[in-house]
């Protein structure tokens, strides 16, 4: 059985995006980026909702080429083209940058894959991870917490039916 990571950079108050979907608040360190890159090379298999999805293809792909981007910043765009994702989508006609696209049931979708052999997989947006979480799927939770507060907006996690105890595995305090 594939481990399920669910992990953003999330705001202190617990938001994944201010209101209107804005992330300006979160403007990784090159430390970040290699963390999360490293995370990335991890990972056998992105799992990305419709809106999350279209911030991040809008960008990744050709983010090595912009000028200024730091070394950091390029290895992440290489590890983001090269992994396998699939985009769960009722709304997107197609997808690109080594990408398959999921229009039916993504629990149902995401249970199976999930059943299978392999590396870990992570899911990416909040509303994705969300019906994930509900159905008990996620294994493991990673946050980059930023000492900002913007009072509202997409939360991190869910609301669900009862309580979930997890255990802390880690710490690391980051610039």
């Amino acid at each position: 059985m594939r481990k399920l990571i669910y992990g953003m950079n999330v705001t202190l108050d617990g938001y994944t995006a201010a209101p209107g979907d804005d992330i300006g608040w979160s403007v990784p360190s090159d430390e970040l980026f290699r963390f999360w890159s490293d995370q990335l090379q991890a990972t056998e298999l992105s799992l990305y909702g419709r809106k999350l999805w279209r911030t991040m293809s809008s960008y990744w792909p050709t983010a090595d080429r912009q000028p200024g981007a730091t070394p950091a910043e390029t290895e992440f765009a290489r590890r983001w083209r090269d992994m396998p994702k699939a985009v769960f989508s009722s709304t997107i006609g197609e997808v690109d940058w080594n990408t398959r696209l999921v229009t039916g049931d993504a629990v149902a979708e995401i249970t199976r894959l999930k059943a299978g052999d392999g590396g870990p997989m992570d899911i990416a947006g909040a509303t994705l991870a969300g019906a994930a979480m509900r159905a008990g799927l996620i294994d493991e939770y990673v946050l980059a917490t930023a000492p900002v507060l913007v009072g509202g907006g997409t939360p991190f996690f869910t609301a669900l039916d009862s309580w979930v105890n997890l255990n802390l595995v880690e710490t690391r305090t980051l610039p």
